[in-house]
C-alpha cells in the first residue's frame, strides 16, 4: 500500500484508538493517570517526535515532567541512570529496536513501571511493559510513517485526557477528516520546495513536535536538509541563517504561542526568507498558506499531521522522487 493511501486511513485509526483508550478501566490510562513523578520517554525518529508532543501535553494537562532518554547510555555505555520515581514510556511502531528495549528493561530492573505505545502488541517492547497501548493502525507498508505517527499522538492525547478533555477528543476524528479533505492542496503546495537543498522549519509549544516531524518527513522523502527550530531559539543564533530566498516553513495555529510565531514570520520575511505557513489563520504573515482546520491547541498537532505529510509527499513527487521508496531507508530500523 502507498503512503498516500495510508495517510488517508488516519481518521478511522484515530477514532478506533480513542474508543478503546477512553473505555473505563483501560490499564494504560490508569498507569499514567496514577503517576505523580517524572516520566522518561524513549523513541527514535517519528516516535521521538510523538514524545516531544507528550512533553507539552502531559506537562500542561497532567503536570508531569517528561524527559527524553539517551538510549546509548543503556545499550552502549552500560550505565542506567537512577530512575527513582520515574515512569518509563517506550514509543515504537515495531517495538523491536534493542536500544529502546534496553531503557525499559533497565527501568523494570529498578522496580519502575513501564508503558509501551506501539503498533506491535506482541513485540519485545510490549512484553516488558506493565501496560500497552496497541495503536492497532493496521499494517503500515510505506517507509514514511503516517497513520502510526498520528495514532501515537492520539494515544498521548488520550492518556492525558481527564473529563474536561473528553468532549474535545470526541470531536477529533471529524477534525482529522476535515484535514484529510485538504490534502490535495497540501500536496500541490509541496512543489515550492523545487530544487532547493535546505530549509528551516519553525514551531513552538505544542507544535514543536510538528516542526520536527515536518523536517523529518522532508529529509526522508525529498533528501532536503531540513532543520527544525523553536521560534524562541531563533534569536539565539539560527535566524542568522535566514537570507534572501531561504525556504522557511512555519507551524502556527491558535494558542498561547501564536503571537510569537507571528512575530518570527514577520522578521524572517523581512530578512528575505520565503515563508510557507501551516496555519488555521489565512491572514498569517506568509508568502503561502497551508490551511488546516482550527482545533483546540493541545490537539492541533494531530490535525496538522496529514497536511505536513501530504506536503512532503507532493514535494517528493515534484522533485521526481518516489515517496514510497525513500533513498536508502527501510521500514524497520533496529538501533542498538
Amino acid at each position: 500500500m502507498s503512503m498516500w493511501a495510508e495517510l488517508h486511513e488516519q481518521a478511522d485509526v484515530v477514532e478506533a484508538l480513542l474508543a478503546r483508550l477512553m473505555a473505563p478501566g483501560d490499564a494504560a490510562r490508569a498507569l499514567v493517570g496514577g503517576h505523580a513523578g517524572p516520566v522518561l520517554g524513549v523513541g527514535r525518529g517519528t516516535s521521538d517526535n510523538a514524545l516531544r508532543y507528550a512533553q507539552y501535553v502531559w506537562g500542561q494537562r497532567l503536570r508531569l515532567p517528561v524527559g527524553l532518554a539517551i538510549p546509548s547510555l543503556h545499550s552502549r555505555y552500560g550505565v542506567a541512570p537512577r530512575l527513582d520515581g520515574t515512569l518509563a514510556v517506550g514509543v515504537s511502531q515495531s517495538g523491536r529496536s534493542p536500544d529502546l528495549l534496553a531503557v525499559l528493561e533497565d527501568a523494570r530492573r529498578q522496580g519502575r513501571p513501564a508503558l509501551a505505545i506501539t503498533n506491535a502488541p506482541d513485540s519485545p517492547l510490549a512484553d516488558v511493559a506493565d501496560a500497552v497501548v496497541d495503536l492497532a493502525a493496521g499494517p503500515e507498508l510505506a517507509v514514511a510513517a503516517t497513520k502510526t505517527y498520528t495514532a501515537q499522538l492520539a494515544a498521548v492525547a488520550g492518556l492525558a485526557a481527564a473529563s474536561d478533555g473528553a468532549t474535545e477528543l470526541a470531536a477529533l476524528p471529524a477534525l482529522v477528516r476535515a484535514a484529510l479533505a485538504r490534502t490535495d492542496a497540501a500536496a500541490d503546495a509541496g512543489a515550492v520546495v523545487g530544487d532547493r537543498d535546505r530549509c528551516m522549519v519553525v514551531g513552538r509549544g505544542m507544535h514543536f513536535a510538528t516542526a520536527h516531524e515536518w523536517a523529518l518527513k522532508l529529509q526522508e522523502l525529498t533528501n532536503l536538509v531540513a532543520q527544525a527550530q523553536s521560534a524562541a531559539d531563533l534569536r539565539h543564533g539560527p535566524i542568522a541563517a535566514a537570507e534572501e530566498g531561504l525556504l522557511v516553513l512555519v507551524v502556527a495555529t491558535a494558542g498561547a504561542v501564536f503571537t510569537d510565531l507571528h512575530a518570527a514570520a514577520e522578521e524572517l520575511r523581512a530578512r528575505g526568507a520565503h515563508v510557507v505557513a501551516l496555519t488555521d489563520d489565512p491572514s498569517f504573515p506568509a508568502d503561502a498558506h497551508l490551511l488546516v482546520p482550527s482545533a483546540p491547541e493541545w490537539l492541533a498537532p494531530i490535525v496538522a499531521a496529514p497536511a505536513l505529510q501530504a506536503f512532503a509527499h507532493g514535494a517528493a513527487r515534484a522533485r521526481g522522487l518516489d515517496p514510497d521508496r525513500p533513498r536508502g531507508l527501510d521500514k524497520v530500523t533496529l538501533t542498538s
